[in-house]
C-alpha cells in the first residue's frame, strides 16, 4: 500500500545538497515519487525537515552494554593497553545471550538516533559460532539495514582464528533481507600470515571485501615492520586483501605511500573521529584519503549527527578552508559504501526508485533553510534530538520517537540485566597478555 509523507521539506540528496518541498510517497519498500499525490493515506510532516537515513561505516555493537561498566584495573596508558585491560577482556564475556542483547541495545540506539544502515564489526571468541545470526537477528527485530563480519584475530589462538574465518563464511552462505556480510579482520598486528591469507580467501570465494582495521595507532604500523618489512597497507596490497570491496577502519598512521595505494585500489575509508580522540591514537590524514571516506563511530554509538559534527570540527582545526559540506559529502560517502554492498545505488537519496530509508526531523529553523545552507544547519543546528520518525525498507521502525517493533522499556530491561551478568564475567577475566612486535 502506498503512503505519503506530506507536507515536509525533503532532502532529496547530500553531495550535491538538494532540498525540495513536497510529498514523498512510499510504495513497496521504494520512493515512488517525491511531489503531491491525493487519494493515499498521509503521515503529516509539516513544519519536519525529511532526510535520507543516516549509515554508520564502522561499529562494534559488541560494545553496547559497556556503557558505566565498572573499571577496577590499573588506567590503560596507551591504546594497546586499552585493548588489554577493557575491549579484549569485554569480547571474551560475551556469551550468546550477551551477543544478542548487545546488538539490540546498539541497534535501538542507532535507529532512535536517524541512523538506518550499521556496517558492523563483531567479536566475542567464546561465543564464535552463530553470533553473526545472532547479531543479524536482533537487528532484523528492529528493523535495522546491516553490514555484519566476525572479527578474525590470532591473538585468541589458531583455533579461534579458523572459528573466526568459518563464521564469515557461514554467514555469507546465509540470507538475510536487510542485511549482507563481508569478511571481517582485526588489524594486522593480530594477524599472521596464514590467518590474514585465510581471511582473503574467504572473501574471494564469496565476492566479498575485507574490513579491518588500519594504523589505528602506531603499533600497527610497529608491527608490521619489525614481522614483515613493510608498512601495514604494503602488506595488505602484497597477500590481495587491498581492492574496491575493502572497507579500511582509521587509517591514522598510514603514510603517503600508503595513501597511494588505498587510491590505485579504490578502498572505501572509515573515519571515527571521536573514537580516536578518545583513545587518543593520534588525526587521521583525511585529506590524503579521496572521496571514499567515509564516517564510522567505532563502537561510540549509533550517532551520526554527533560523529559527523565532531569530525567536522576537527577537520576544521587543522584546515580552516574545510567547510561544512564536508559533514554532507562524507556522510553521502558512507551511503554510497553501503549501497554498493546491497546493490542499491541510490541508497541515501530520496528519489524514485530509492529504497525508503529516511527519517523524519522535527526541526523548524529559526532561519531559512536552502540546499546553499543546509550543511549549515547540520553543522549547527541538527542533532539527533529532532529525530521523530525513521523507516527502513519503507516500514517505519520509529514513530513518534519510539520503538515501533518491540517495546523500548522491555528491551531496556532486559539490557540492564544482561549487561550486569556481563560485567560480573568480565570481573573473572584478566588483562589480555597478547603483545604485538616492535615497540613504540
Amino acid at each position: 500500500m502506498a503512503l505519503a509523507l506530506g507536507g515536509g521539506t525533503v532532502v532529496t540528496g547530500l553531495d550535491p545538497p538538494a532540498v525540495v518541498e513536497g510529498d514523498v510517497v512510499v510504495h513497496d519498500g521504494r520512493v515512488e515519487a517525491v511531489g503531491s499525490r491525493p487519494g493515499i493515506p498521509r503521515i503529516d510532516c509539516s513544519g519536519c525537515l525529511v532526510i535520507p537515513g543516516n549509515v554508520c561505516a564502522h561499529q562494534h555493537l559488541y560494545s553496547a552494554l559497556a556503557r558505566g561498566m565498572p573499571y577496577e584495573l590499573a588506567p590503560p596508558g596507551n591504546f594497546l593497553q586499552i585493548l588489554q585491560r577493557i575491549w579484549w577482556r569485554l569480547d571474551r564475556a560475551l556469551d550468546d545471550d550477551g551477543v544478542g542483547l548487545s546488538a539490540w541495545a546498539g541497534g535501538a540506539d542507532a535507529l532512535l538516533a536517524g541512523t538506518t544502515t550499521l556496517l558492523d564489526h563483531h567479536a566475542s571468541p567464546n561465543a564464535v559460532e552463530g553470533s553473526l545470526d545472532r547479531v543479524a537477528g536482533a537487528l532484523a527485530d528492529l528493523g535495522v539495514r546491516s553490514v555484519l563480519c566476525y572479527e578474525v584475530s590470532d591473538r585468541d589462538g589458531p583455533k579461534a582464528a579458523v572459528a573466526g574465518i568459518e563464521e564469515n563464511r557461514r554467514f555469507l552462505k546465509t540470507s538475510w533481507p536487510l542485511a549482507r556480510g563481508m569478511v571481517g579482520a582485526h588489524a594486522s598486528f593480530t594477524l599472521s600470515e596464514e590467518t590474514l591469507a585465510g581471511c582473503v580467501d574467504a572473501a574471494r570465494e564469496f565476492g566479498v571485501g575485507i574490513h579491518v582495521h588500519v594504523a589505528e595507532d602506531v603499533a600497527d604500523e610497529l608491527d608490521a615492520r619489525a614481522r614483515f618489512g613493510k608498512r601495514v597497507v604494503e602488506r595488505l596490497a602484497d597477500v590481495g586483501a587491498l581492492d574496491r570491496r575493502a572497507l579500511l577502519a582509521h587509517c591514522v598512521h598510514i603514510d603517503e605511500r600508503e595513501a597511494g595505494l588505498i587510491h590505485e585500489a579504490g578502498a572505501a575509508v572509515a573515519h571515527n573521529a571521536r573514537s580516536n580522540m578518545n583513545n587518543r591514537v593520534g588525526r587521521a590524514p583525511i585529506a590524503g584519503l579521496g572521496g571514499r571516506l567515509a564516517l564510522g563511530t567505532d563502537g561510540i554509538d549509533g550517532d551520526m549527527f554527533a560523529e559527523s559534527r565532531a569530525a567536522f570540527w576537527r577537520a576544521r582545526e587543522d584546515d580552516a578552508s574545510v567547510g561544512p559540506e564536508w559533514i554532507l559529502a562524507r556522510l553521502a560517502a558512507s551511503s554510497r559504501l553501503a549501497g554498493d554492498l546491497f546493490g542499491e545505488p541510490l541508497l541515501g537519496r530520496i528519489e524514485p526508485g530509492a529504497p525508503a530509508d529516511l527519517a523524519v526531523l522535527a526541526y523548524e529553523p529559526p532561519t531559512p533553510l536552502s540546499a546553499e545552507n543546509l550543511a549549515a544547519h547540520w553543522a549547527f543546528g541538527l542533532s539527533a534530538r529532532h529525530v521523530r520518525d525513521v523507516m527502513v525498507a519503507g516500514d517505519f521502525v520509529v514513530r513518534d520517537r519510539r520503538l515501533t517493533r518491540m517495546p523500548d522499556s522491555e528491551l531496556r530491561a532486559r539490557c540492564r540485566t544482561g549487561a550486569e551478568l556481563l560485567w560480573r564475567r568480565m570481573d573473572e577475566i584478566p588483562a589480555h597478555p597478547f603483545e604485538p612486535k616492535g615497540s613504540a
